[in-house]
């Protein structure tokens, strides 16, 4: 963080410096009361009454000065501007009342304010005459006032533009937080969903492989050979795909695979077919032109997650896929005869970034029990 940067301190370490400012303003004002009231008694001005007037004057100033830098109250300002009139050695307190009720009031209660310890100079000024002519008095009183009042309201302005761009700066970082997590969050899900339409369904598919060369061990050699050879091309490819996801969550500048299209649908059913399970695909409507990425991808993921499920929870069981293309929509349906699931717990986490999947691009995902098993079917708005 630099020195630039807005950062808020402690309350103690805040409230230290401006204790140690107020008592060096205080010390300074009373220096300044102090000479002000022996300068009057140097020059003879003052009888011995008005002496002593000034110097009660003095003290009860600088007795309340605390209380008005405390409380900033707009009466004891006028208290000042009072004592002010009386005496010249309240002027030092009652201008700084002054400094401070423009420093915190409004503008408009800062100028009634000044107006009133403007109008007590003038009464000092004429029942106590000054040193020089009354008229440059008035001239400076009105002129001090003034530019007391303007300096108030420009520390006031200052310190609320401070404060209002140390809350947005505030802002700017939580919100910028909010915006990475976020975009952590949606990559995070979108690696995790990646992973398990992938990868999960390479692993399935190894698993469905290995388990038919376990249960017959006694197939003829080519055979046992064909499947050694799946498990091999499978093992790699999932291990490619792993690879790529390991880059990106490094880092580094490899992009996922592109997304699959419905064009790569046939290939899922034909690596269904080659782990032992009966699928049959039904492929209507137009086939040109393509949907978009998105919908190309999230028909071909719906397919790819319905074999798998079927392969998972109903090994065996005979698979029918149908994609049908129309000019308003794409609709997929993967239905399987296999034995009712059970409807107990929760969904897996595939289905559920399915749904989420479809939905983004406006479409619905209904899975469930069907007469003759289980049947997973989407609808996909064209785009």
């Amino acid at each position: 963080m630099t020195s630039d940067e807005p950062r808020d301190c402690p309350p103690d370490q805040a409230v230290r410096p401006r204790r140690r400012a107020i008592v060096v303003a205080m010390v300074l004002l009373g220096v300044l009361t102090l000479s002000t009231v022996l300068s009057r008694q140097a020059s003879g001005s003052a009888a011995l009454p008005l002496e002593l007037v000034d110097l009660a004057a003095a003290v009860v100033s600088l007795a309340l000065l605390p209380l008005m830098w405390a409380r900033r109250s707009v009466p004891l300002a006028l208290v000042l501007a009072a004592l002010a009139a009386v005496s010249p050695g309240a002027t030092p307190a009652a201008t700084s009342a002054v400094l401070q009720i423009a420093r915190w009031s409004p503008l408009r209660t800062a100028v009634l304010v000044a107006a009133a310890s403007t109008a007590a100079h003038a009464v000092q000024g004429l029942w106590r005459p000054p040193s020089f002519p009354l008229g440059w008095w008035l001239l400076c009183d009105v002129a001090v006032h003034a530019a007391l009042l303007g300096w108030g309201a420009y520390l006031q302005a200052r310190a609320q533009l401070l404060a209002d761009l140390r809350a947005r700066a505030r802002r700017a970082e939580a919100d910028r937080e909010q915006a990475l997590e976020a975009a952590r969050s949606g990559e995070r899900n979108r690696i995790a969903a990646e992973m398990h339409d992938a990868l999960g369904h390479r692993l399935s598919l190894l698993a469905a492989t290995a388990g038919a060369v376990e249960y017959r061990p006694d197939a003829p050699p080519d055979q046992l050979a064909v499947a050694a050879g799946r498990v091999r091309t499978g093992a790699a490819e999932a291990l490619e795909d792993l690879r790529q996801l390991v880059r990106l969550l490094r880092g580094g500048s490899d992009r996922l695979a592109p997304p699959p299209t419905l064009r790569d649908i046939p290939g899922l059913v034909d690596a269904a077919r080659s782990v032992g399970t009966p699928v049959t695909l039904d492929r209507t409507g137009d086939h040109d032109p393509e949907p978009s990425p998105p919908v190309a991808a999230a028909a071909y993921r719906v397919v790819q997650e319905g074999l798998t499920n079927a392969r998972r929870h109903a090994p065996g069981a005979s698979v029918r896929v149908t994609v049908t293309t129309s000019p308003d929509e794409v609709r997929v349906v993967v239905a399987d005869d296999g034995p009712a699931r059970s409807a107990d717990g929760e969904p897996g986490t595939g289905l559920v970034g399915l749904r989420e999947r479809v939905e983004l691009l406006d479409g619905t995902l209904d899975a469930g029990r069907s007469p003759a098993g289980f049947t997973l079917e989407a609808r996909i708005p064209w785009a």
